[in-house]
């Protein structure tokens, strides 16, 4: 064979998976938004507009307010399992940060402080005032930045395994299957490929690394996070928020800042390592820190009663 000719056929095997995968995005079908949520039919949907951008929100309870922020790639969703109790000590708000969930999807850079102003953003629209925010993961680092700027509607923080160690590689301690294609997605042209070919059996090996055990994992959830995760342009903003992660630690500069209550909390098995939570606690003032035994990163669905006594017990 011709060595013009085998260059020709590595070219096109290389370029195949390419264009395959940009037919298999096209032809995807476009799942329908959710009118009611999975784990709770009485609870109505809503949607804020924020600068052209809608943000996907419950809320529920009567009480002190508290915000709920999840984790990245997940959704509101992920704190299913504590919305109920919480709500009958606190007035809850739980939404879907830009590009997650069924939120809008903006062509922006995903980077912490499209997450920091969003948060604020919908406090301000909806007037909340004296508010605890609580989240975990990204949801659990946008409150400490939040703090860190003295926003007077902050009472005090829950950071739950906040995400702000090891340039933004966390996920990729999960396990195997996460590490490869995290590490794949930082890729240009590669990384798009790779997502381009997502499957629900993959993504749940991935999700399966952010618990302690594997049927802490519900059904719903998981179908509910596959469903929003294949909307048009969704590949393409989480693609840019693993590529921007390593920001997160950066941005943790400011945690001096923090003049607020600040509760950590770790589940002993999360991706973090100790010296990490520990020097966390160590640079945020006022700041408390407790494990929690048997917990992964999804903390809200591991451990959801040790979740609520914390965030019940900050304010007390």
């Amino acid at each position: 064979m011709e060595t013009n000719t085998i260059i020709l056929l590595i070219i096109a095997f290389s370029i195949a998976p390419i264009f395959i995968s940009m037919l298999m995005e096209a032809l995807r079908k476009a799942p329908p938004t959710p009118e009611k949520l999975y784990w709770d039919s009485s609870l109505d949907i809503q949607y804020v507009d924020l600068k052209g951008s809608k943000l996907r929100y419950v809320k529920t309870g009567s009480g002190p307010n508290l915000v709920l922020l999840h984790t990245l790639r997940t959704q509101l969703d992920i704190f299913e399992k504590v919305i109920p109790e919480l709500s009958k000590s606190f007035t809850v708000y739980a939404l879907d940060h830009p590009g997650h969930g069924f939120s809008s999807i903006p062509d922006v850079e995903y980077e912490p402080e499209l997450f920091v102003n969003a948060v604020e953003e919908f406090m301000d629209k909806l007037d909340i005032n004296d508010a605890t925010l609580a989240g975990i993961s990204i949801g659990g680092s946008i409150p400490l930045l939040i703090a860190a700027k003295h926003n007077q509607r902050v009472k005090n923080v829950v950071a739950i395994n906040p995400y702000d160690y090891g340039n933004g590689r966390g996920v990729e301690r999960g396990n195997f299957v996460a590490w490869l294609i995290f590490t794949l997605a930082r890729i240009p042209v590669l990384g798009e490929t790779v997502m381009r070919f997502r499957n629900p059996m993959v993504e749940q090996q991935i999700f399966k690394g952010g618990v302690f055990e594997a049927k802490a994992l519900t059904s719903g959830f998981l179908k509910q996070v596959w469903e929003s995760g294949i909307r048009k342009g969704h590949y393409r903003a989480f693609i840019n928020l693993v590529r921007n992660a390593g920001k997160w630690e950066t941005a943790r500069a400011v945690y001096g800042n923090i003049n607020v209550p600040v509760t950590l909390v770790y589940g002993d098995n999360d991706w973090s390592t100790p010296a990490e939570r520990e020097k966390t606690h160590r640079d945020v003032p006022n700041s408390s820190l407790e494990v929690v035994k048997n917990g992964g990163h999804f903390l809200s669905l591991d451990q959801p009663n040790k979740v609520v006594r914390a965030i019940t017990q900050s304010i007390q």
